[in-house]
């Protein structure tokens, strides 16, 4: 597989001709493109710049495969082909159960994404499993850790730790811990939120009062979920301004209307590509360097027609060719 880094250098510093963005989309038809690395760079910096932004940092982006999670179910070499050739590199994992990934030891599925030249960064994994705490998670770190991944990410807060301060305190303080643990084996954990944290529970903000108020930002960095952090009615780039430096990662999905906030789940079904709805992702990516942002992670958690790989295609050309211009 050819190195994508300079390829994608001059695509996205150039991507305002027609001619290249038709150059673009012909690689990422062919799925040439391997991966985007995404250069921005600030005063000083001697990466290539896009235009409008300022990020000493190179981005890059990988996908969720939640959003592709019944294909998966099915066929994981073939959908991890799938994803290859659509042009993603990095992948963020969504089962894990019984010291298993998609039903593989971690070694054979790590080996599954290698032949596929695809690099697994992430996964979502829920650290409160069965018995001891300490015990439980030190078994999740052992496994993760013979996937390479960076990132170990707490993917939701449980329906039964959600009802006073003092059990979303509890998640905190598990949370340290097992932060603890995971950086012994080179694994950041973080936290991914949805609309509910940021609802008030006995006078308190969870999310600010007791999540980023008590989470030691060294042991767990935050997954910030733009979509789900606008539907409770918070401005991403307003959050990040408060709380710089905590969000290495960002999940980007878009959304098709828009609505007072609220805080739950339940029944909500207008996810879209990146680029297809009402989010403002130039603006909020132009916050990355206050946030500490590293990667972005592509998650559509439901598609109104049922085809998400054409979703993944979709949101990883807005991305490049509408976003980052």
């Amino acid at each position: 597989m050819n190195k994508p880094a300079n390829r994608l250098s001059y695509l996205i510093n150039a991507m305002k001709s027609e001619q290249t963005r038709r150059k673009f989309l012909k690689l990422l038809g062919t799925g040439t493109i391997g991966s985007i690395i995404l250069p921005f760079s600030g005063q000083g910096s001697t990466a290539d710049s896009v235009p409008g932004h300022g990020f000493p940092i190179p981005l890059e982006l990988g996908l969720q495969l939640y959003t592709i999670r019944d294909a998966m179910s099915v066929d994981v070499q073939g959908s991890l082909k799938r994803v290859a050739e659509t042009g993603y590199k990095f992948l963020e994992l969504a089962s894990y159960s019984d010291r298993k990934f998609y039903g593989y030891e971690p070694a054979e599925f790590k080996k599954i994404a290698d032949d596929h030249g695809l690099v697994i960064l992430g996964s979502h994994t829920q650290v409160e499993n069965q018995g001891k705490f300490s015990d439980s998670v030190r078994r999740i770190a052992e496994d993760h850790s013979i996937l390479d991944v960076r990132y170990c990410i707490e993917p939701i807060c449980p329906r039964n730790l959600r009802k006073t301060p003092e059990r979303y305190q509890k998640l905190a303080d598990d949370l340290n811990v097992a932060g603890e643990i995971m950086k012994e084996y080179n694994i950041q954990l973080g936290y991914h939120n949805h609309n509910f944290e940021f609802a008030r529970v006995n006078g308190i903000i969870p999310y600010y009062d007791v999540l980023l108020a008590h989470l030691d930002k060294d042991l767990v960095t935050m997954e910030l979920d733009i979509f789900w952090a606008v539907k409770a009615g918070q401005d991403p780039v307003e959050l990040i301004k408060k709380y710089p430096g905590r969000f290495r990662l960002f999940h980007l999905k878009d959304m098709y209307t828009q609505q007072a906030p609220f805080y739950t789940t339940d029944n909500v079904d207008d996810f879209a590509p990146v680029g297809e709805g009402l989010i403002d992702f130039k603006r909020i990516l132009s916050a990355g360097e206050a946030a500490g942002l590293k990667y972005l992670i592509v998650e559509q958690d439901y598609t109104k027609d049922g085809k998400p790989f054409d979703a993944i295609k979709k949101s990883l050309t807005n991305i490049a060719t509408k976003i980052l211009v």
